[in-house]
C-alpha cells in the first residue's frame, strides 16, 4: 500500500473512532443498570414532577437532610445502607434518581440531572423541609450536580467524594489520543463553580483512585474558598466507604 494510501486509510479509521466515541458517549458516561432495585426497607418513595423521583429515609426531628447524588453505575435503590447509617445518627437521607435510570423516565445528560435536582430540591422544600436544613452530597459523576446545585445557593454544606475538576479533564486522561474537550457535550466543569460556592465543603479523595485521579479532587478542593481536604492513602473509587476516615462525613453534617 502507498504511503498516501496508508495514510488516508489511517486517519479515515481515526475520524470514524472519534464519530463513534462521539456519539456513544452517554451511554459510556451513563451505563444505568437495566433492572430497578426495590425500594430499601425505612424508605418512601416520592415521585418528583418532570418523571424523575426520590427515595426518602427520614429521621426524628428536625436535624440535617442530606441529599445524596449517587455514581453513573448505580442506582437509588442500592444506597439502603447509606439511609440507614446517616439515620441513626439522626440525620435524613434523600437519593434523588437520574432521568434514564430505572423507574424514572427520559435519558440521561448534564441538562436533565440539573433539572431533576432541582425539581428534588424544590419538591422537599414544597413538602416542609427548609433549605437550612439540606445538605448536598455528591459521589463521582454525582459531585458534578452537587456542585452546581451548591453554587446556585442549595445546601448549608457541601460533601464531595471522589470529584474532578471537570469530565473533559477526566477523559482527556482515559482517552489522551481523542480531542475529547471538543468532543464532549456534558462538561459538568465544578472547577468553574467552585468559587461561587459559599458554604462549608469536605472533599474526600483516594490516592490510589483508578476512575477519577486524586489530582483533580486535590485540585477542585482548592477551588473552594471554605473547604476541607480528606487524603485517604491507597483508596481506590470505589471504596470510599469501606475507610474507616470517611465517617468524618457524619461528624462534618451533624456539626453545626
Amino acid at each position: 500500500m502507498r504511503p498516501r494510501v496508508l495514510l488516508g486509510a489511517l486517519v479515515g479509521a481515526y475520524a470514524l473512532l472519534c464519530t463513534g466515541l462521539f456519539f456513544a458517549q452517554r451511554s459510556l458516561l451513563f451505563p444505568a443498570p437495566t433492572e430497578r432495585a426495590g425500594v430499601p426497607r425505612g424508605f418512601e418513595e416520592v415521585q418528583v414532577p418532570g418523571g424523575t423521583f426520590f427515595l426518602w429515609s427520614r429521621a426524628e426531628g428536625d436535624g440535617p437532610v442530606v441529599v445524596h447524588f449517587h455514581g453513573n453505575g448505580e442506582q437509588v435503590g442500592h444506597l439502603g445502607w447509606l439511609g440507614a447509617e446517616f439515620k441513626q445518627r439522626g440525620v435524613s437521607f434523600v437519593a434523588v434518581e437520574y432521568p434514564g435510570y430505572p423507574g424514572a423516565g427520559g435519558s440521561p445528560s448534564e441538562a436533565s440531572l440539573l433539572t431533576a435536582a432541582e425539581a428534588a430540591l424544590n419538591e422537599l422544600v414544597a413538602r416542609g423541609v427548609s433549605r437550612e436544613r439540606l445538605v448536598l452530597e455528591g459521589q463521582s459523576v454525582g459531585t458534578g450536580v452537587a456542585v452546581q446545585m451548591a453554587a446556585k445557593g442549595w445546601g448549608s454544606k457541601l460533601v464531595l467524594l471522589s470529584p474532578y475538576t471537570s469530565l473533559p479533564d477526566v477523559a482527556a486522561r482515559a482517552f489522551s489520543w481523542v480531542p475529547v474537550r471538543l468532543l464532549m457535550r456534558d462538561r459538568f466543569d465544578s472547577a468553574s463553580r467552585a468559587p461561587g460556592v459559599k458554604v462549608p465543603v469536605l472533599v474526600i479523595h483516594g490516592t490510589d483512585d483508578e476512575v477519577i485521579p486524586f489530582v483533580l479532587g486535590k485540585e477542585l478542593a482548592g477551588q473552594f474558598s471554605n473547604a476541607k481536604f480528606i487524603e485517604i492513602p491507597g483508596a481506590h473509587h470505589n471504596d470510599l466507604w469501606e475507610q474507616p476516615q470517611t465517617a468524618t462525613v457524619f461528624d462534618f453534617v451533624r456539626v453545626p
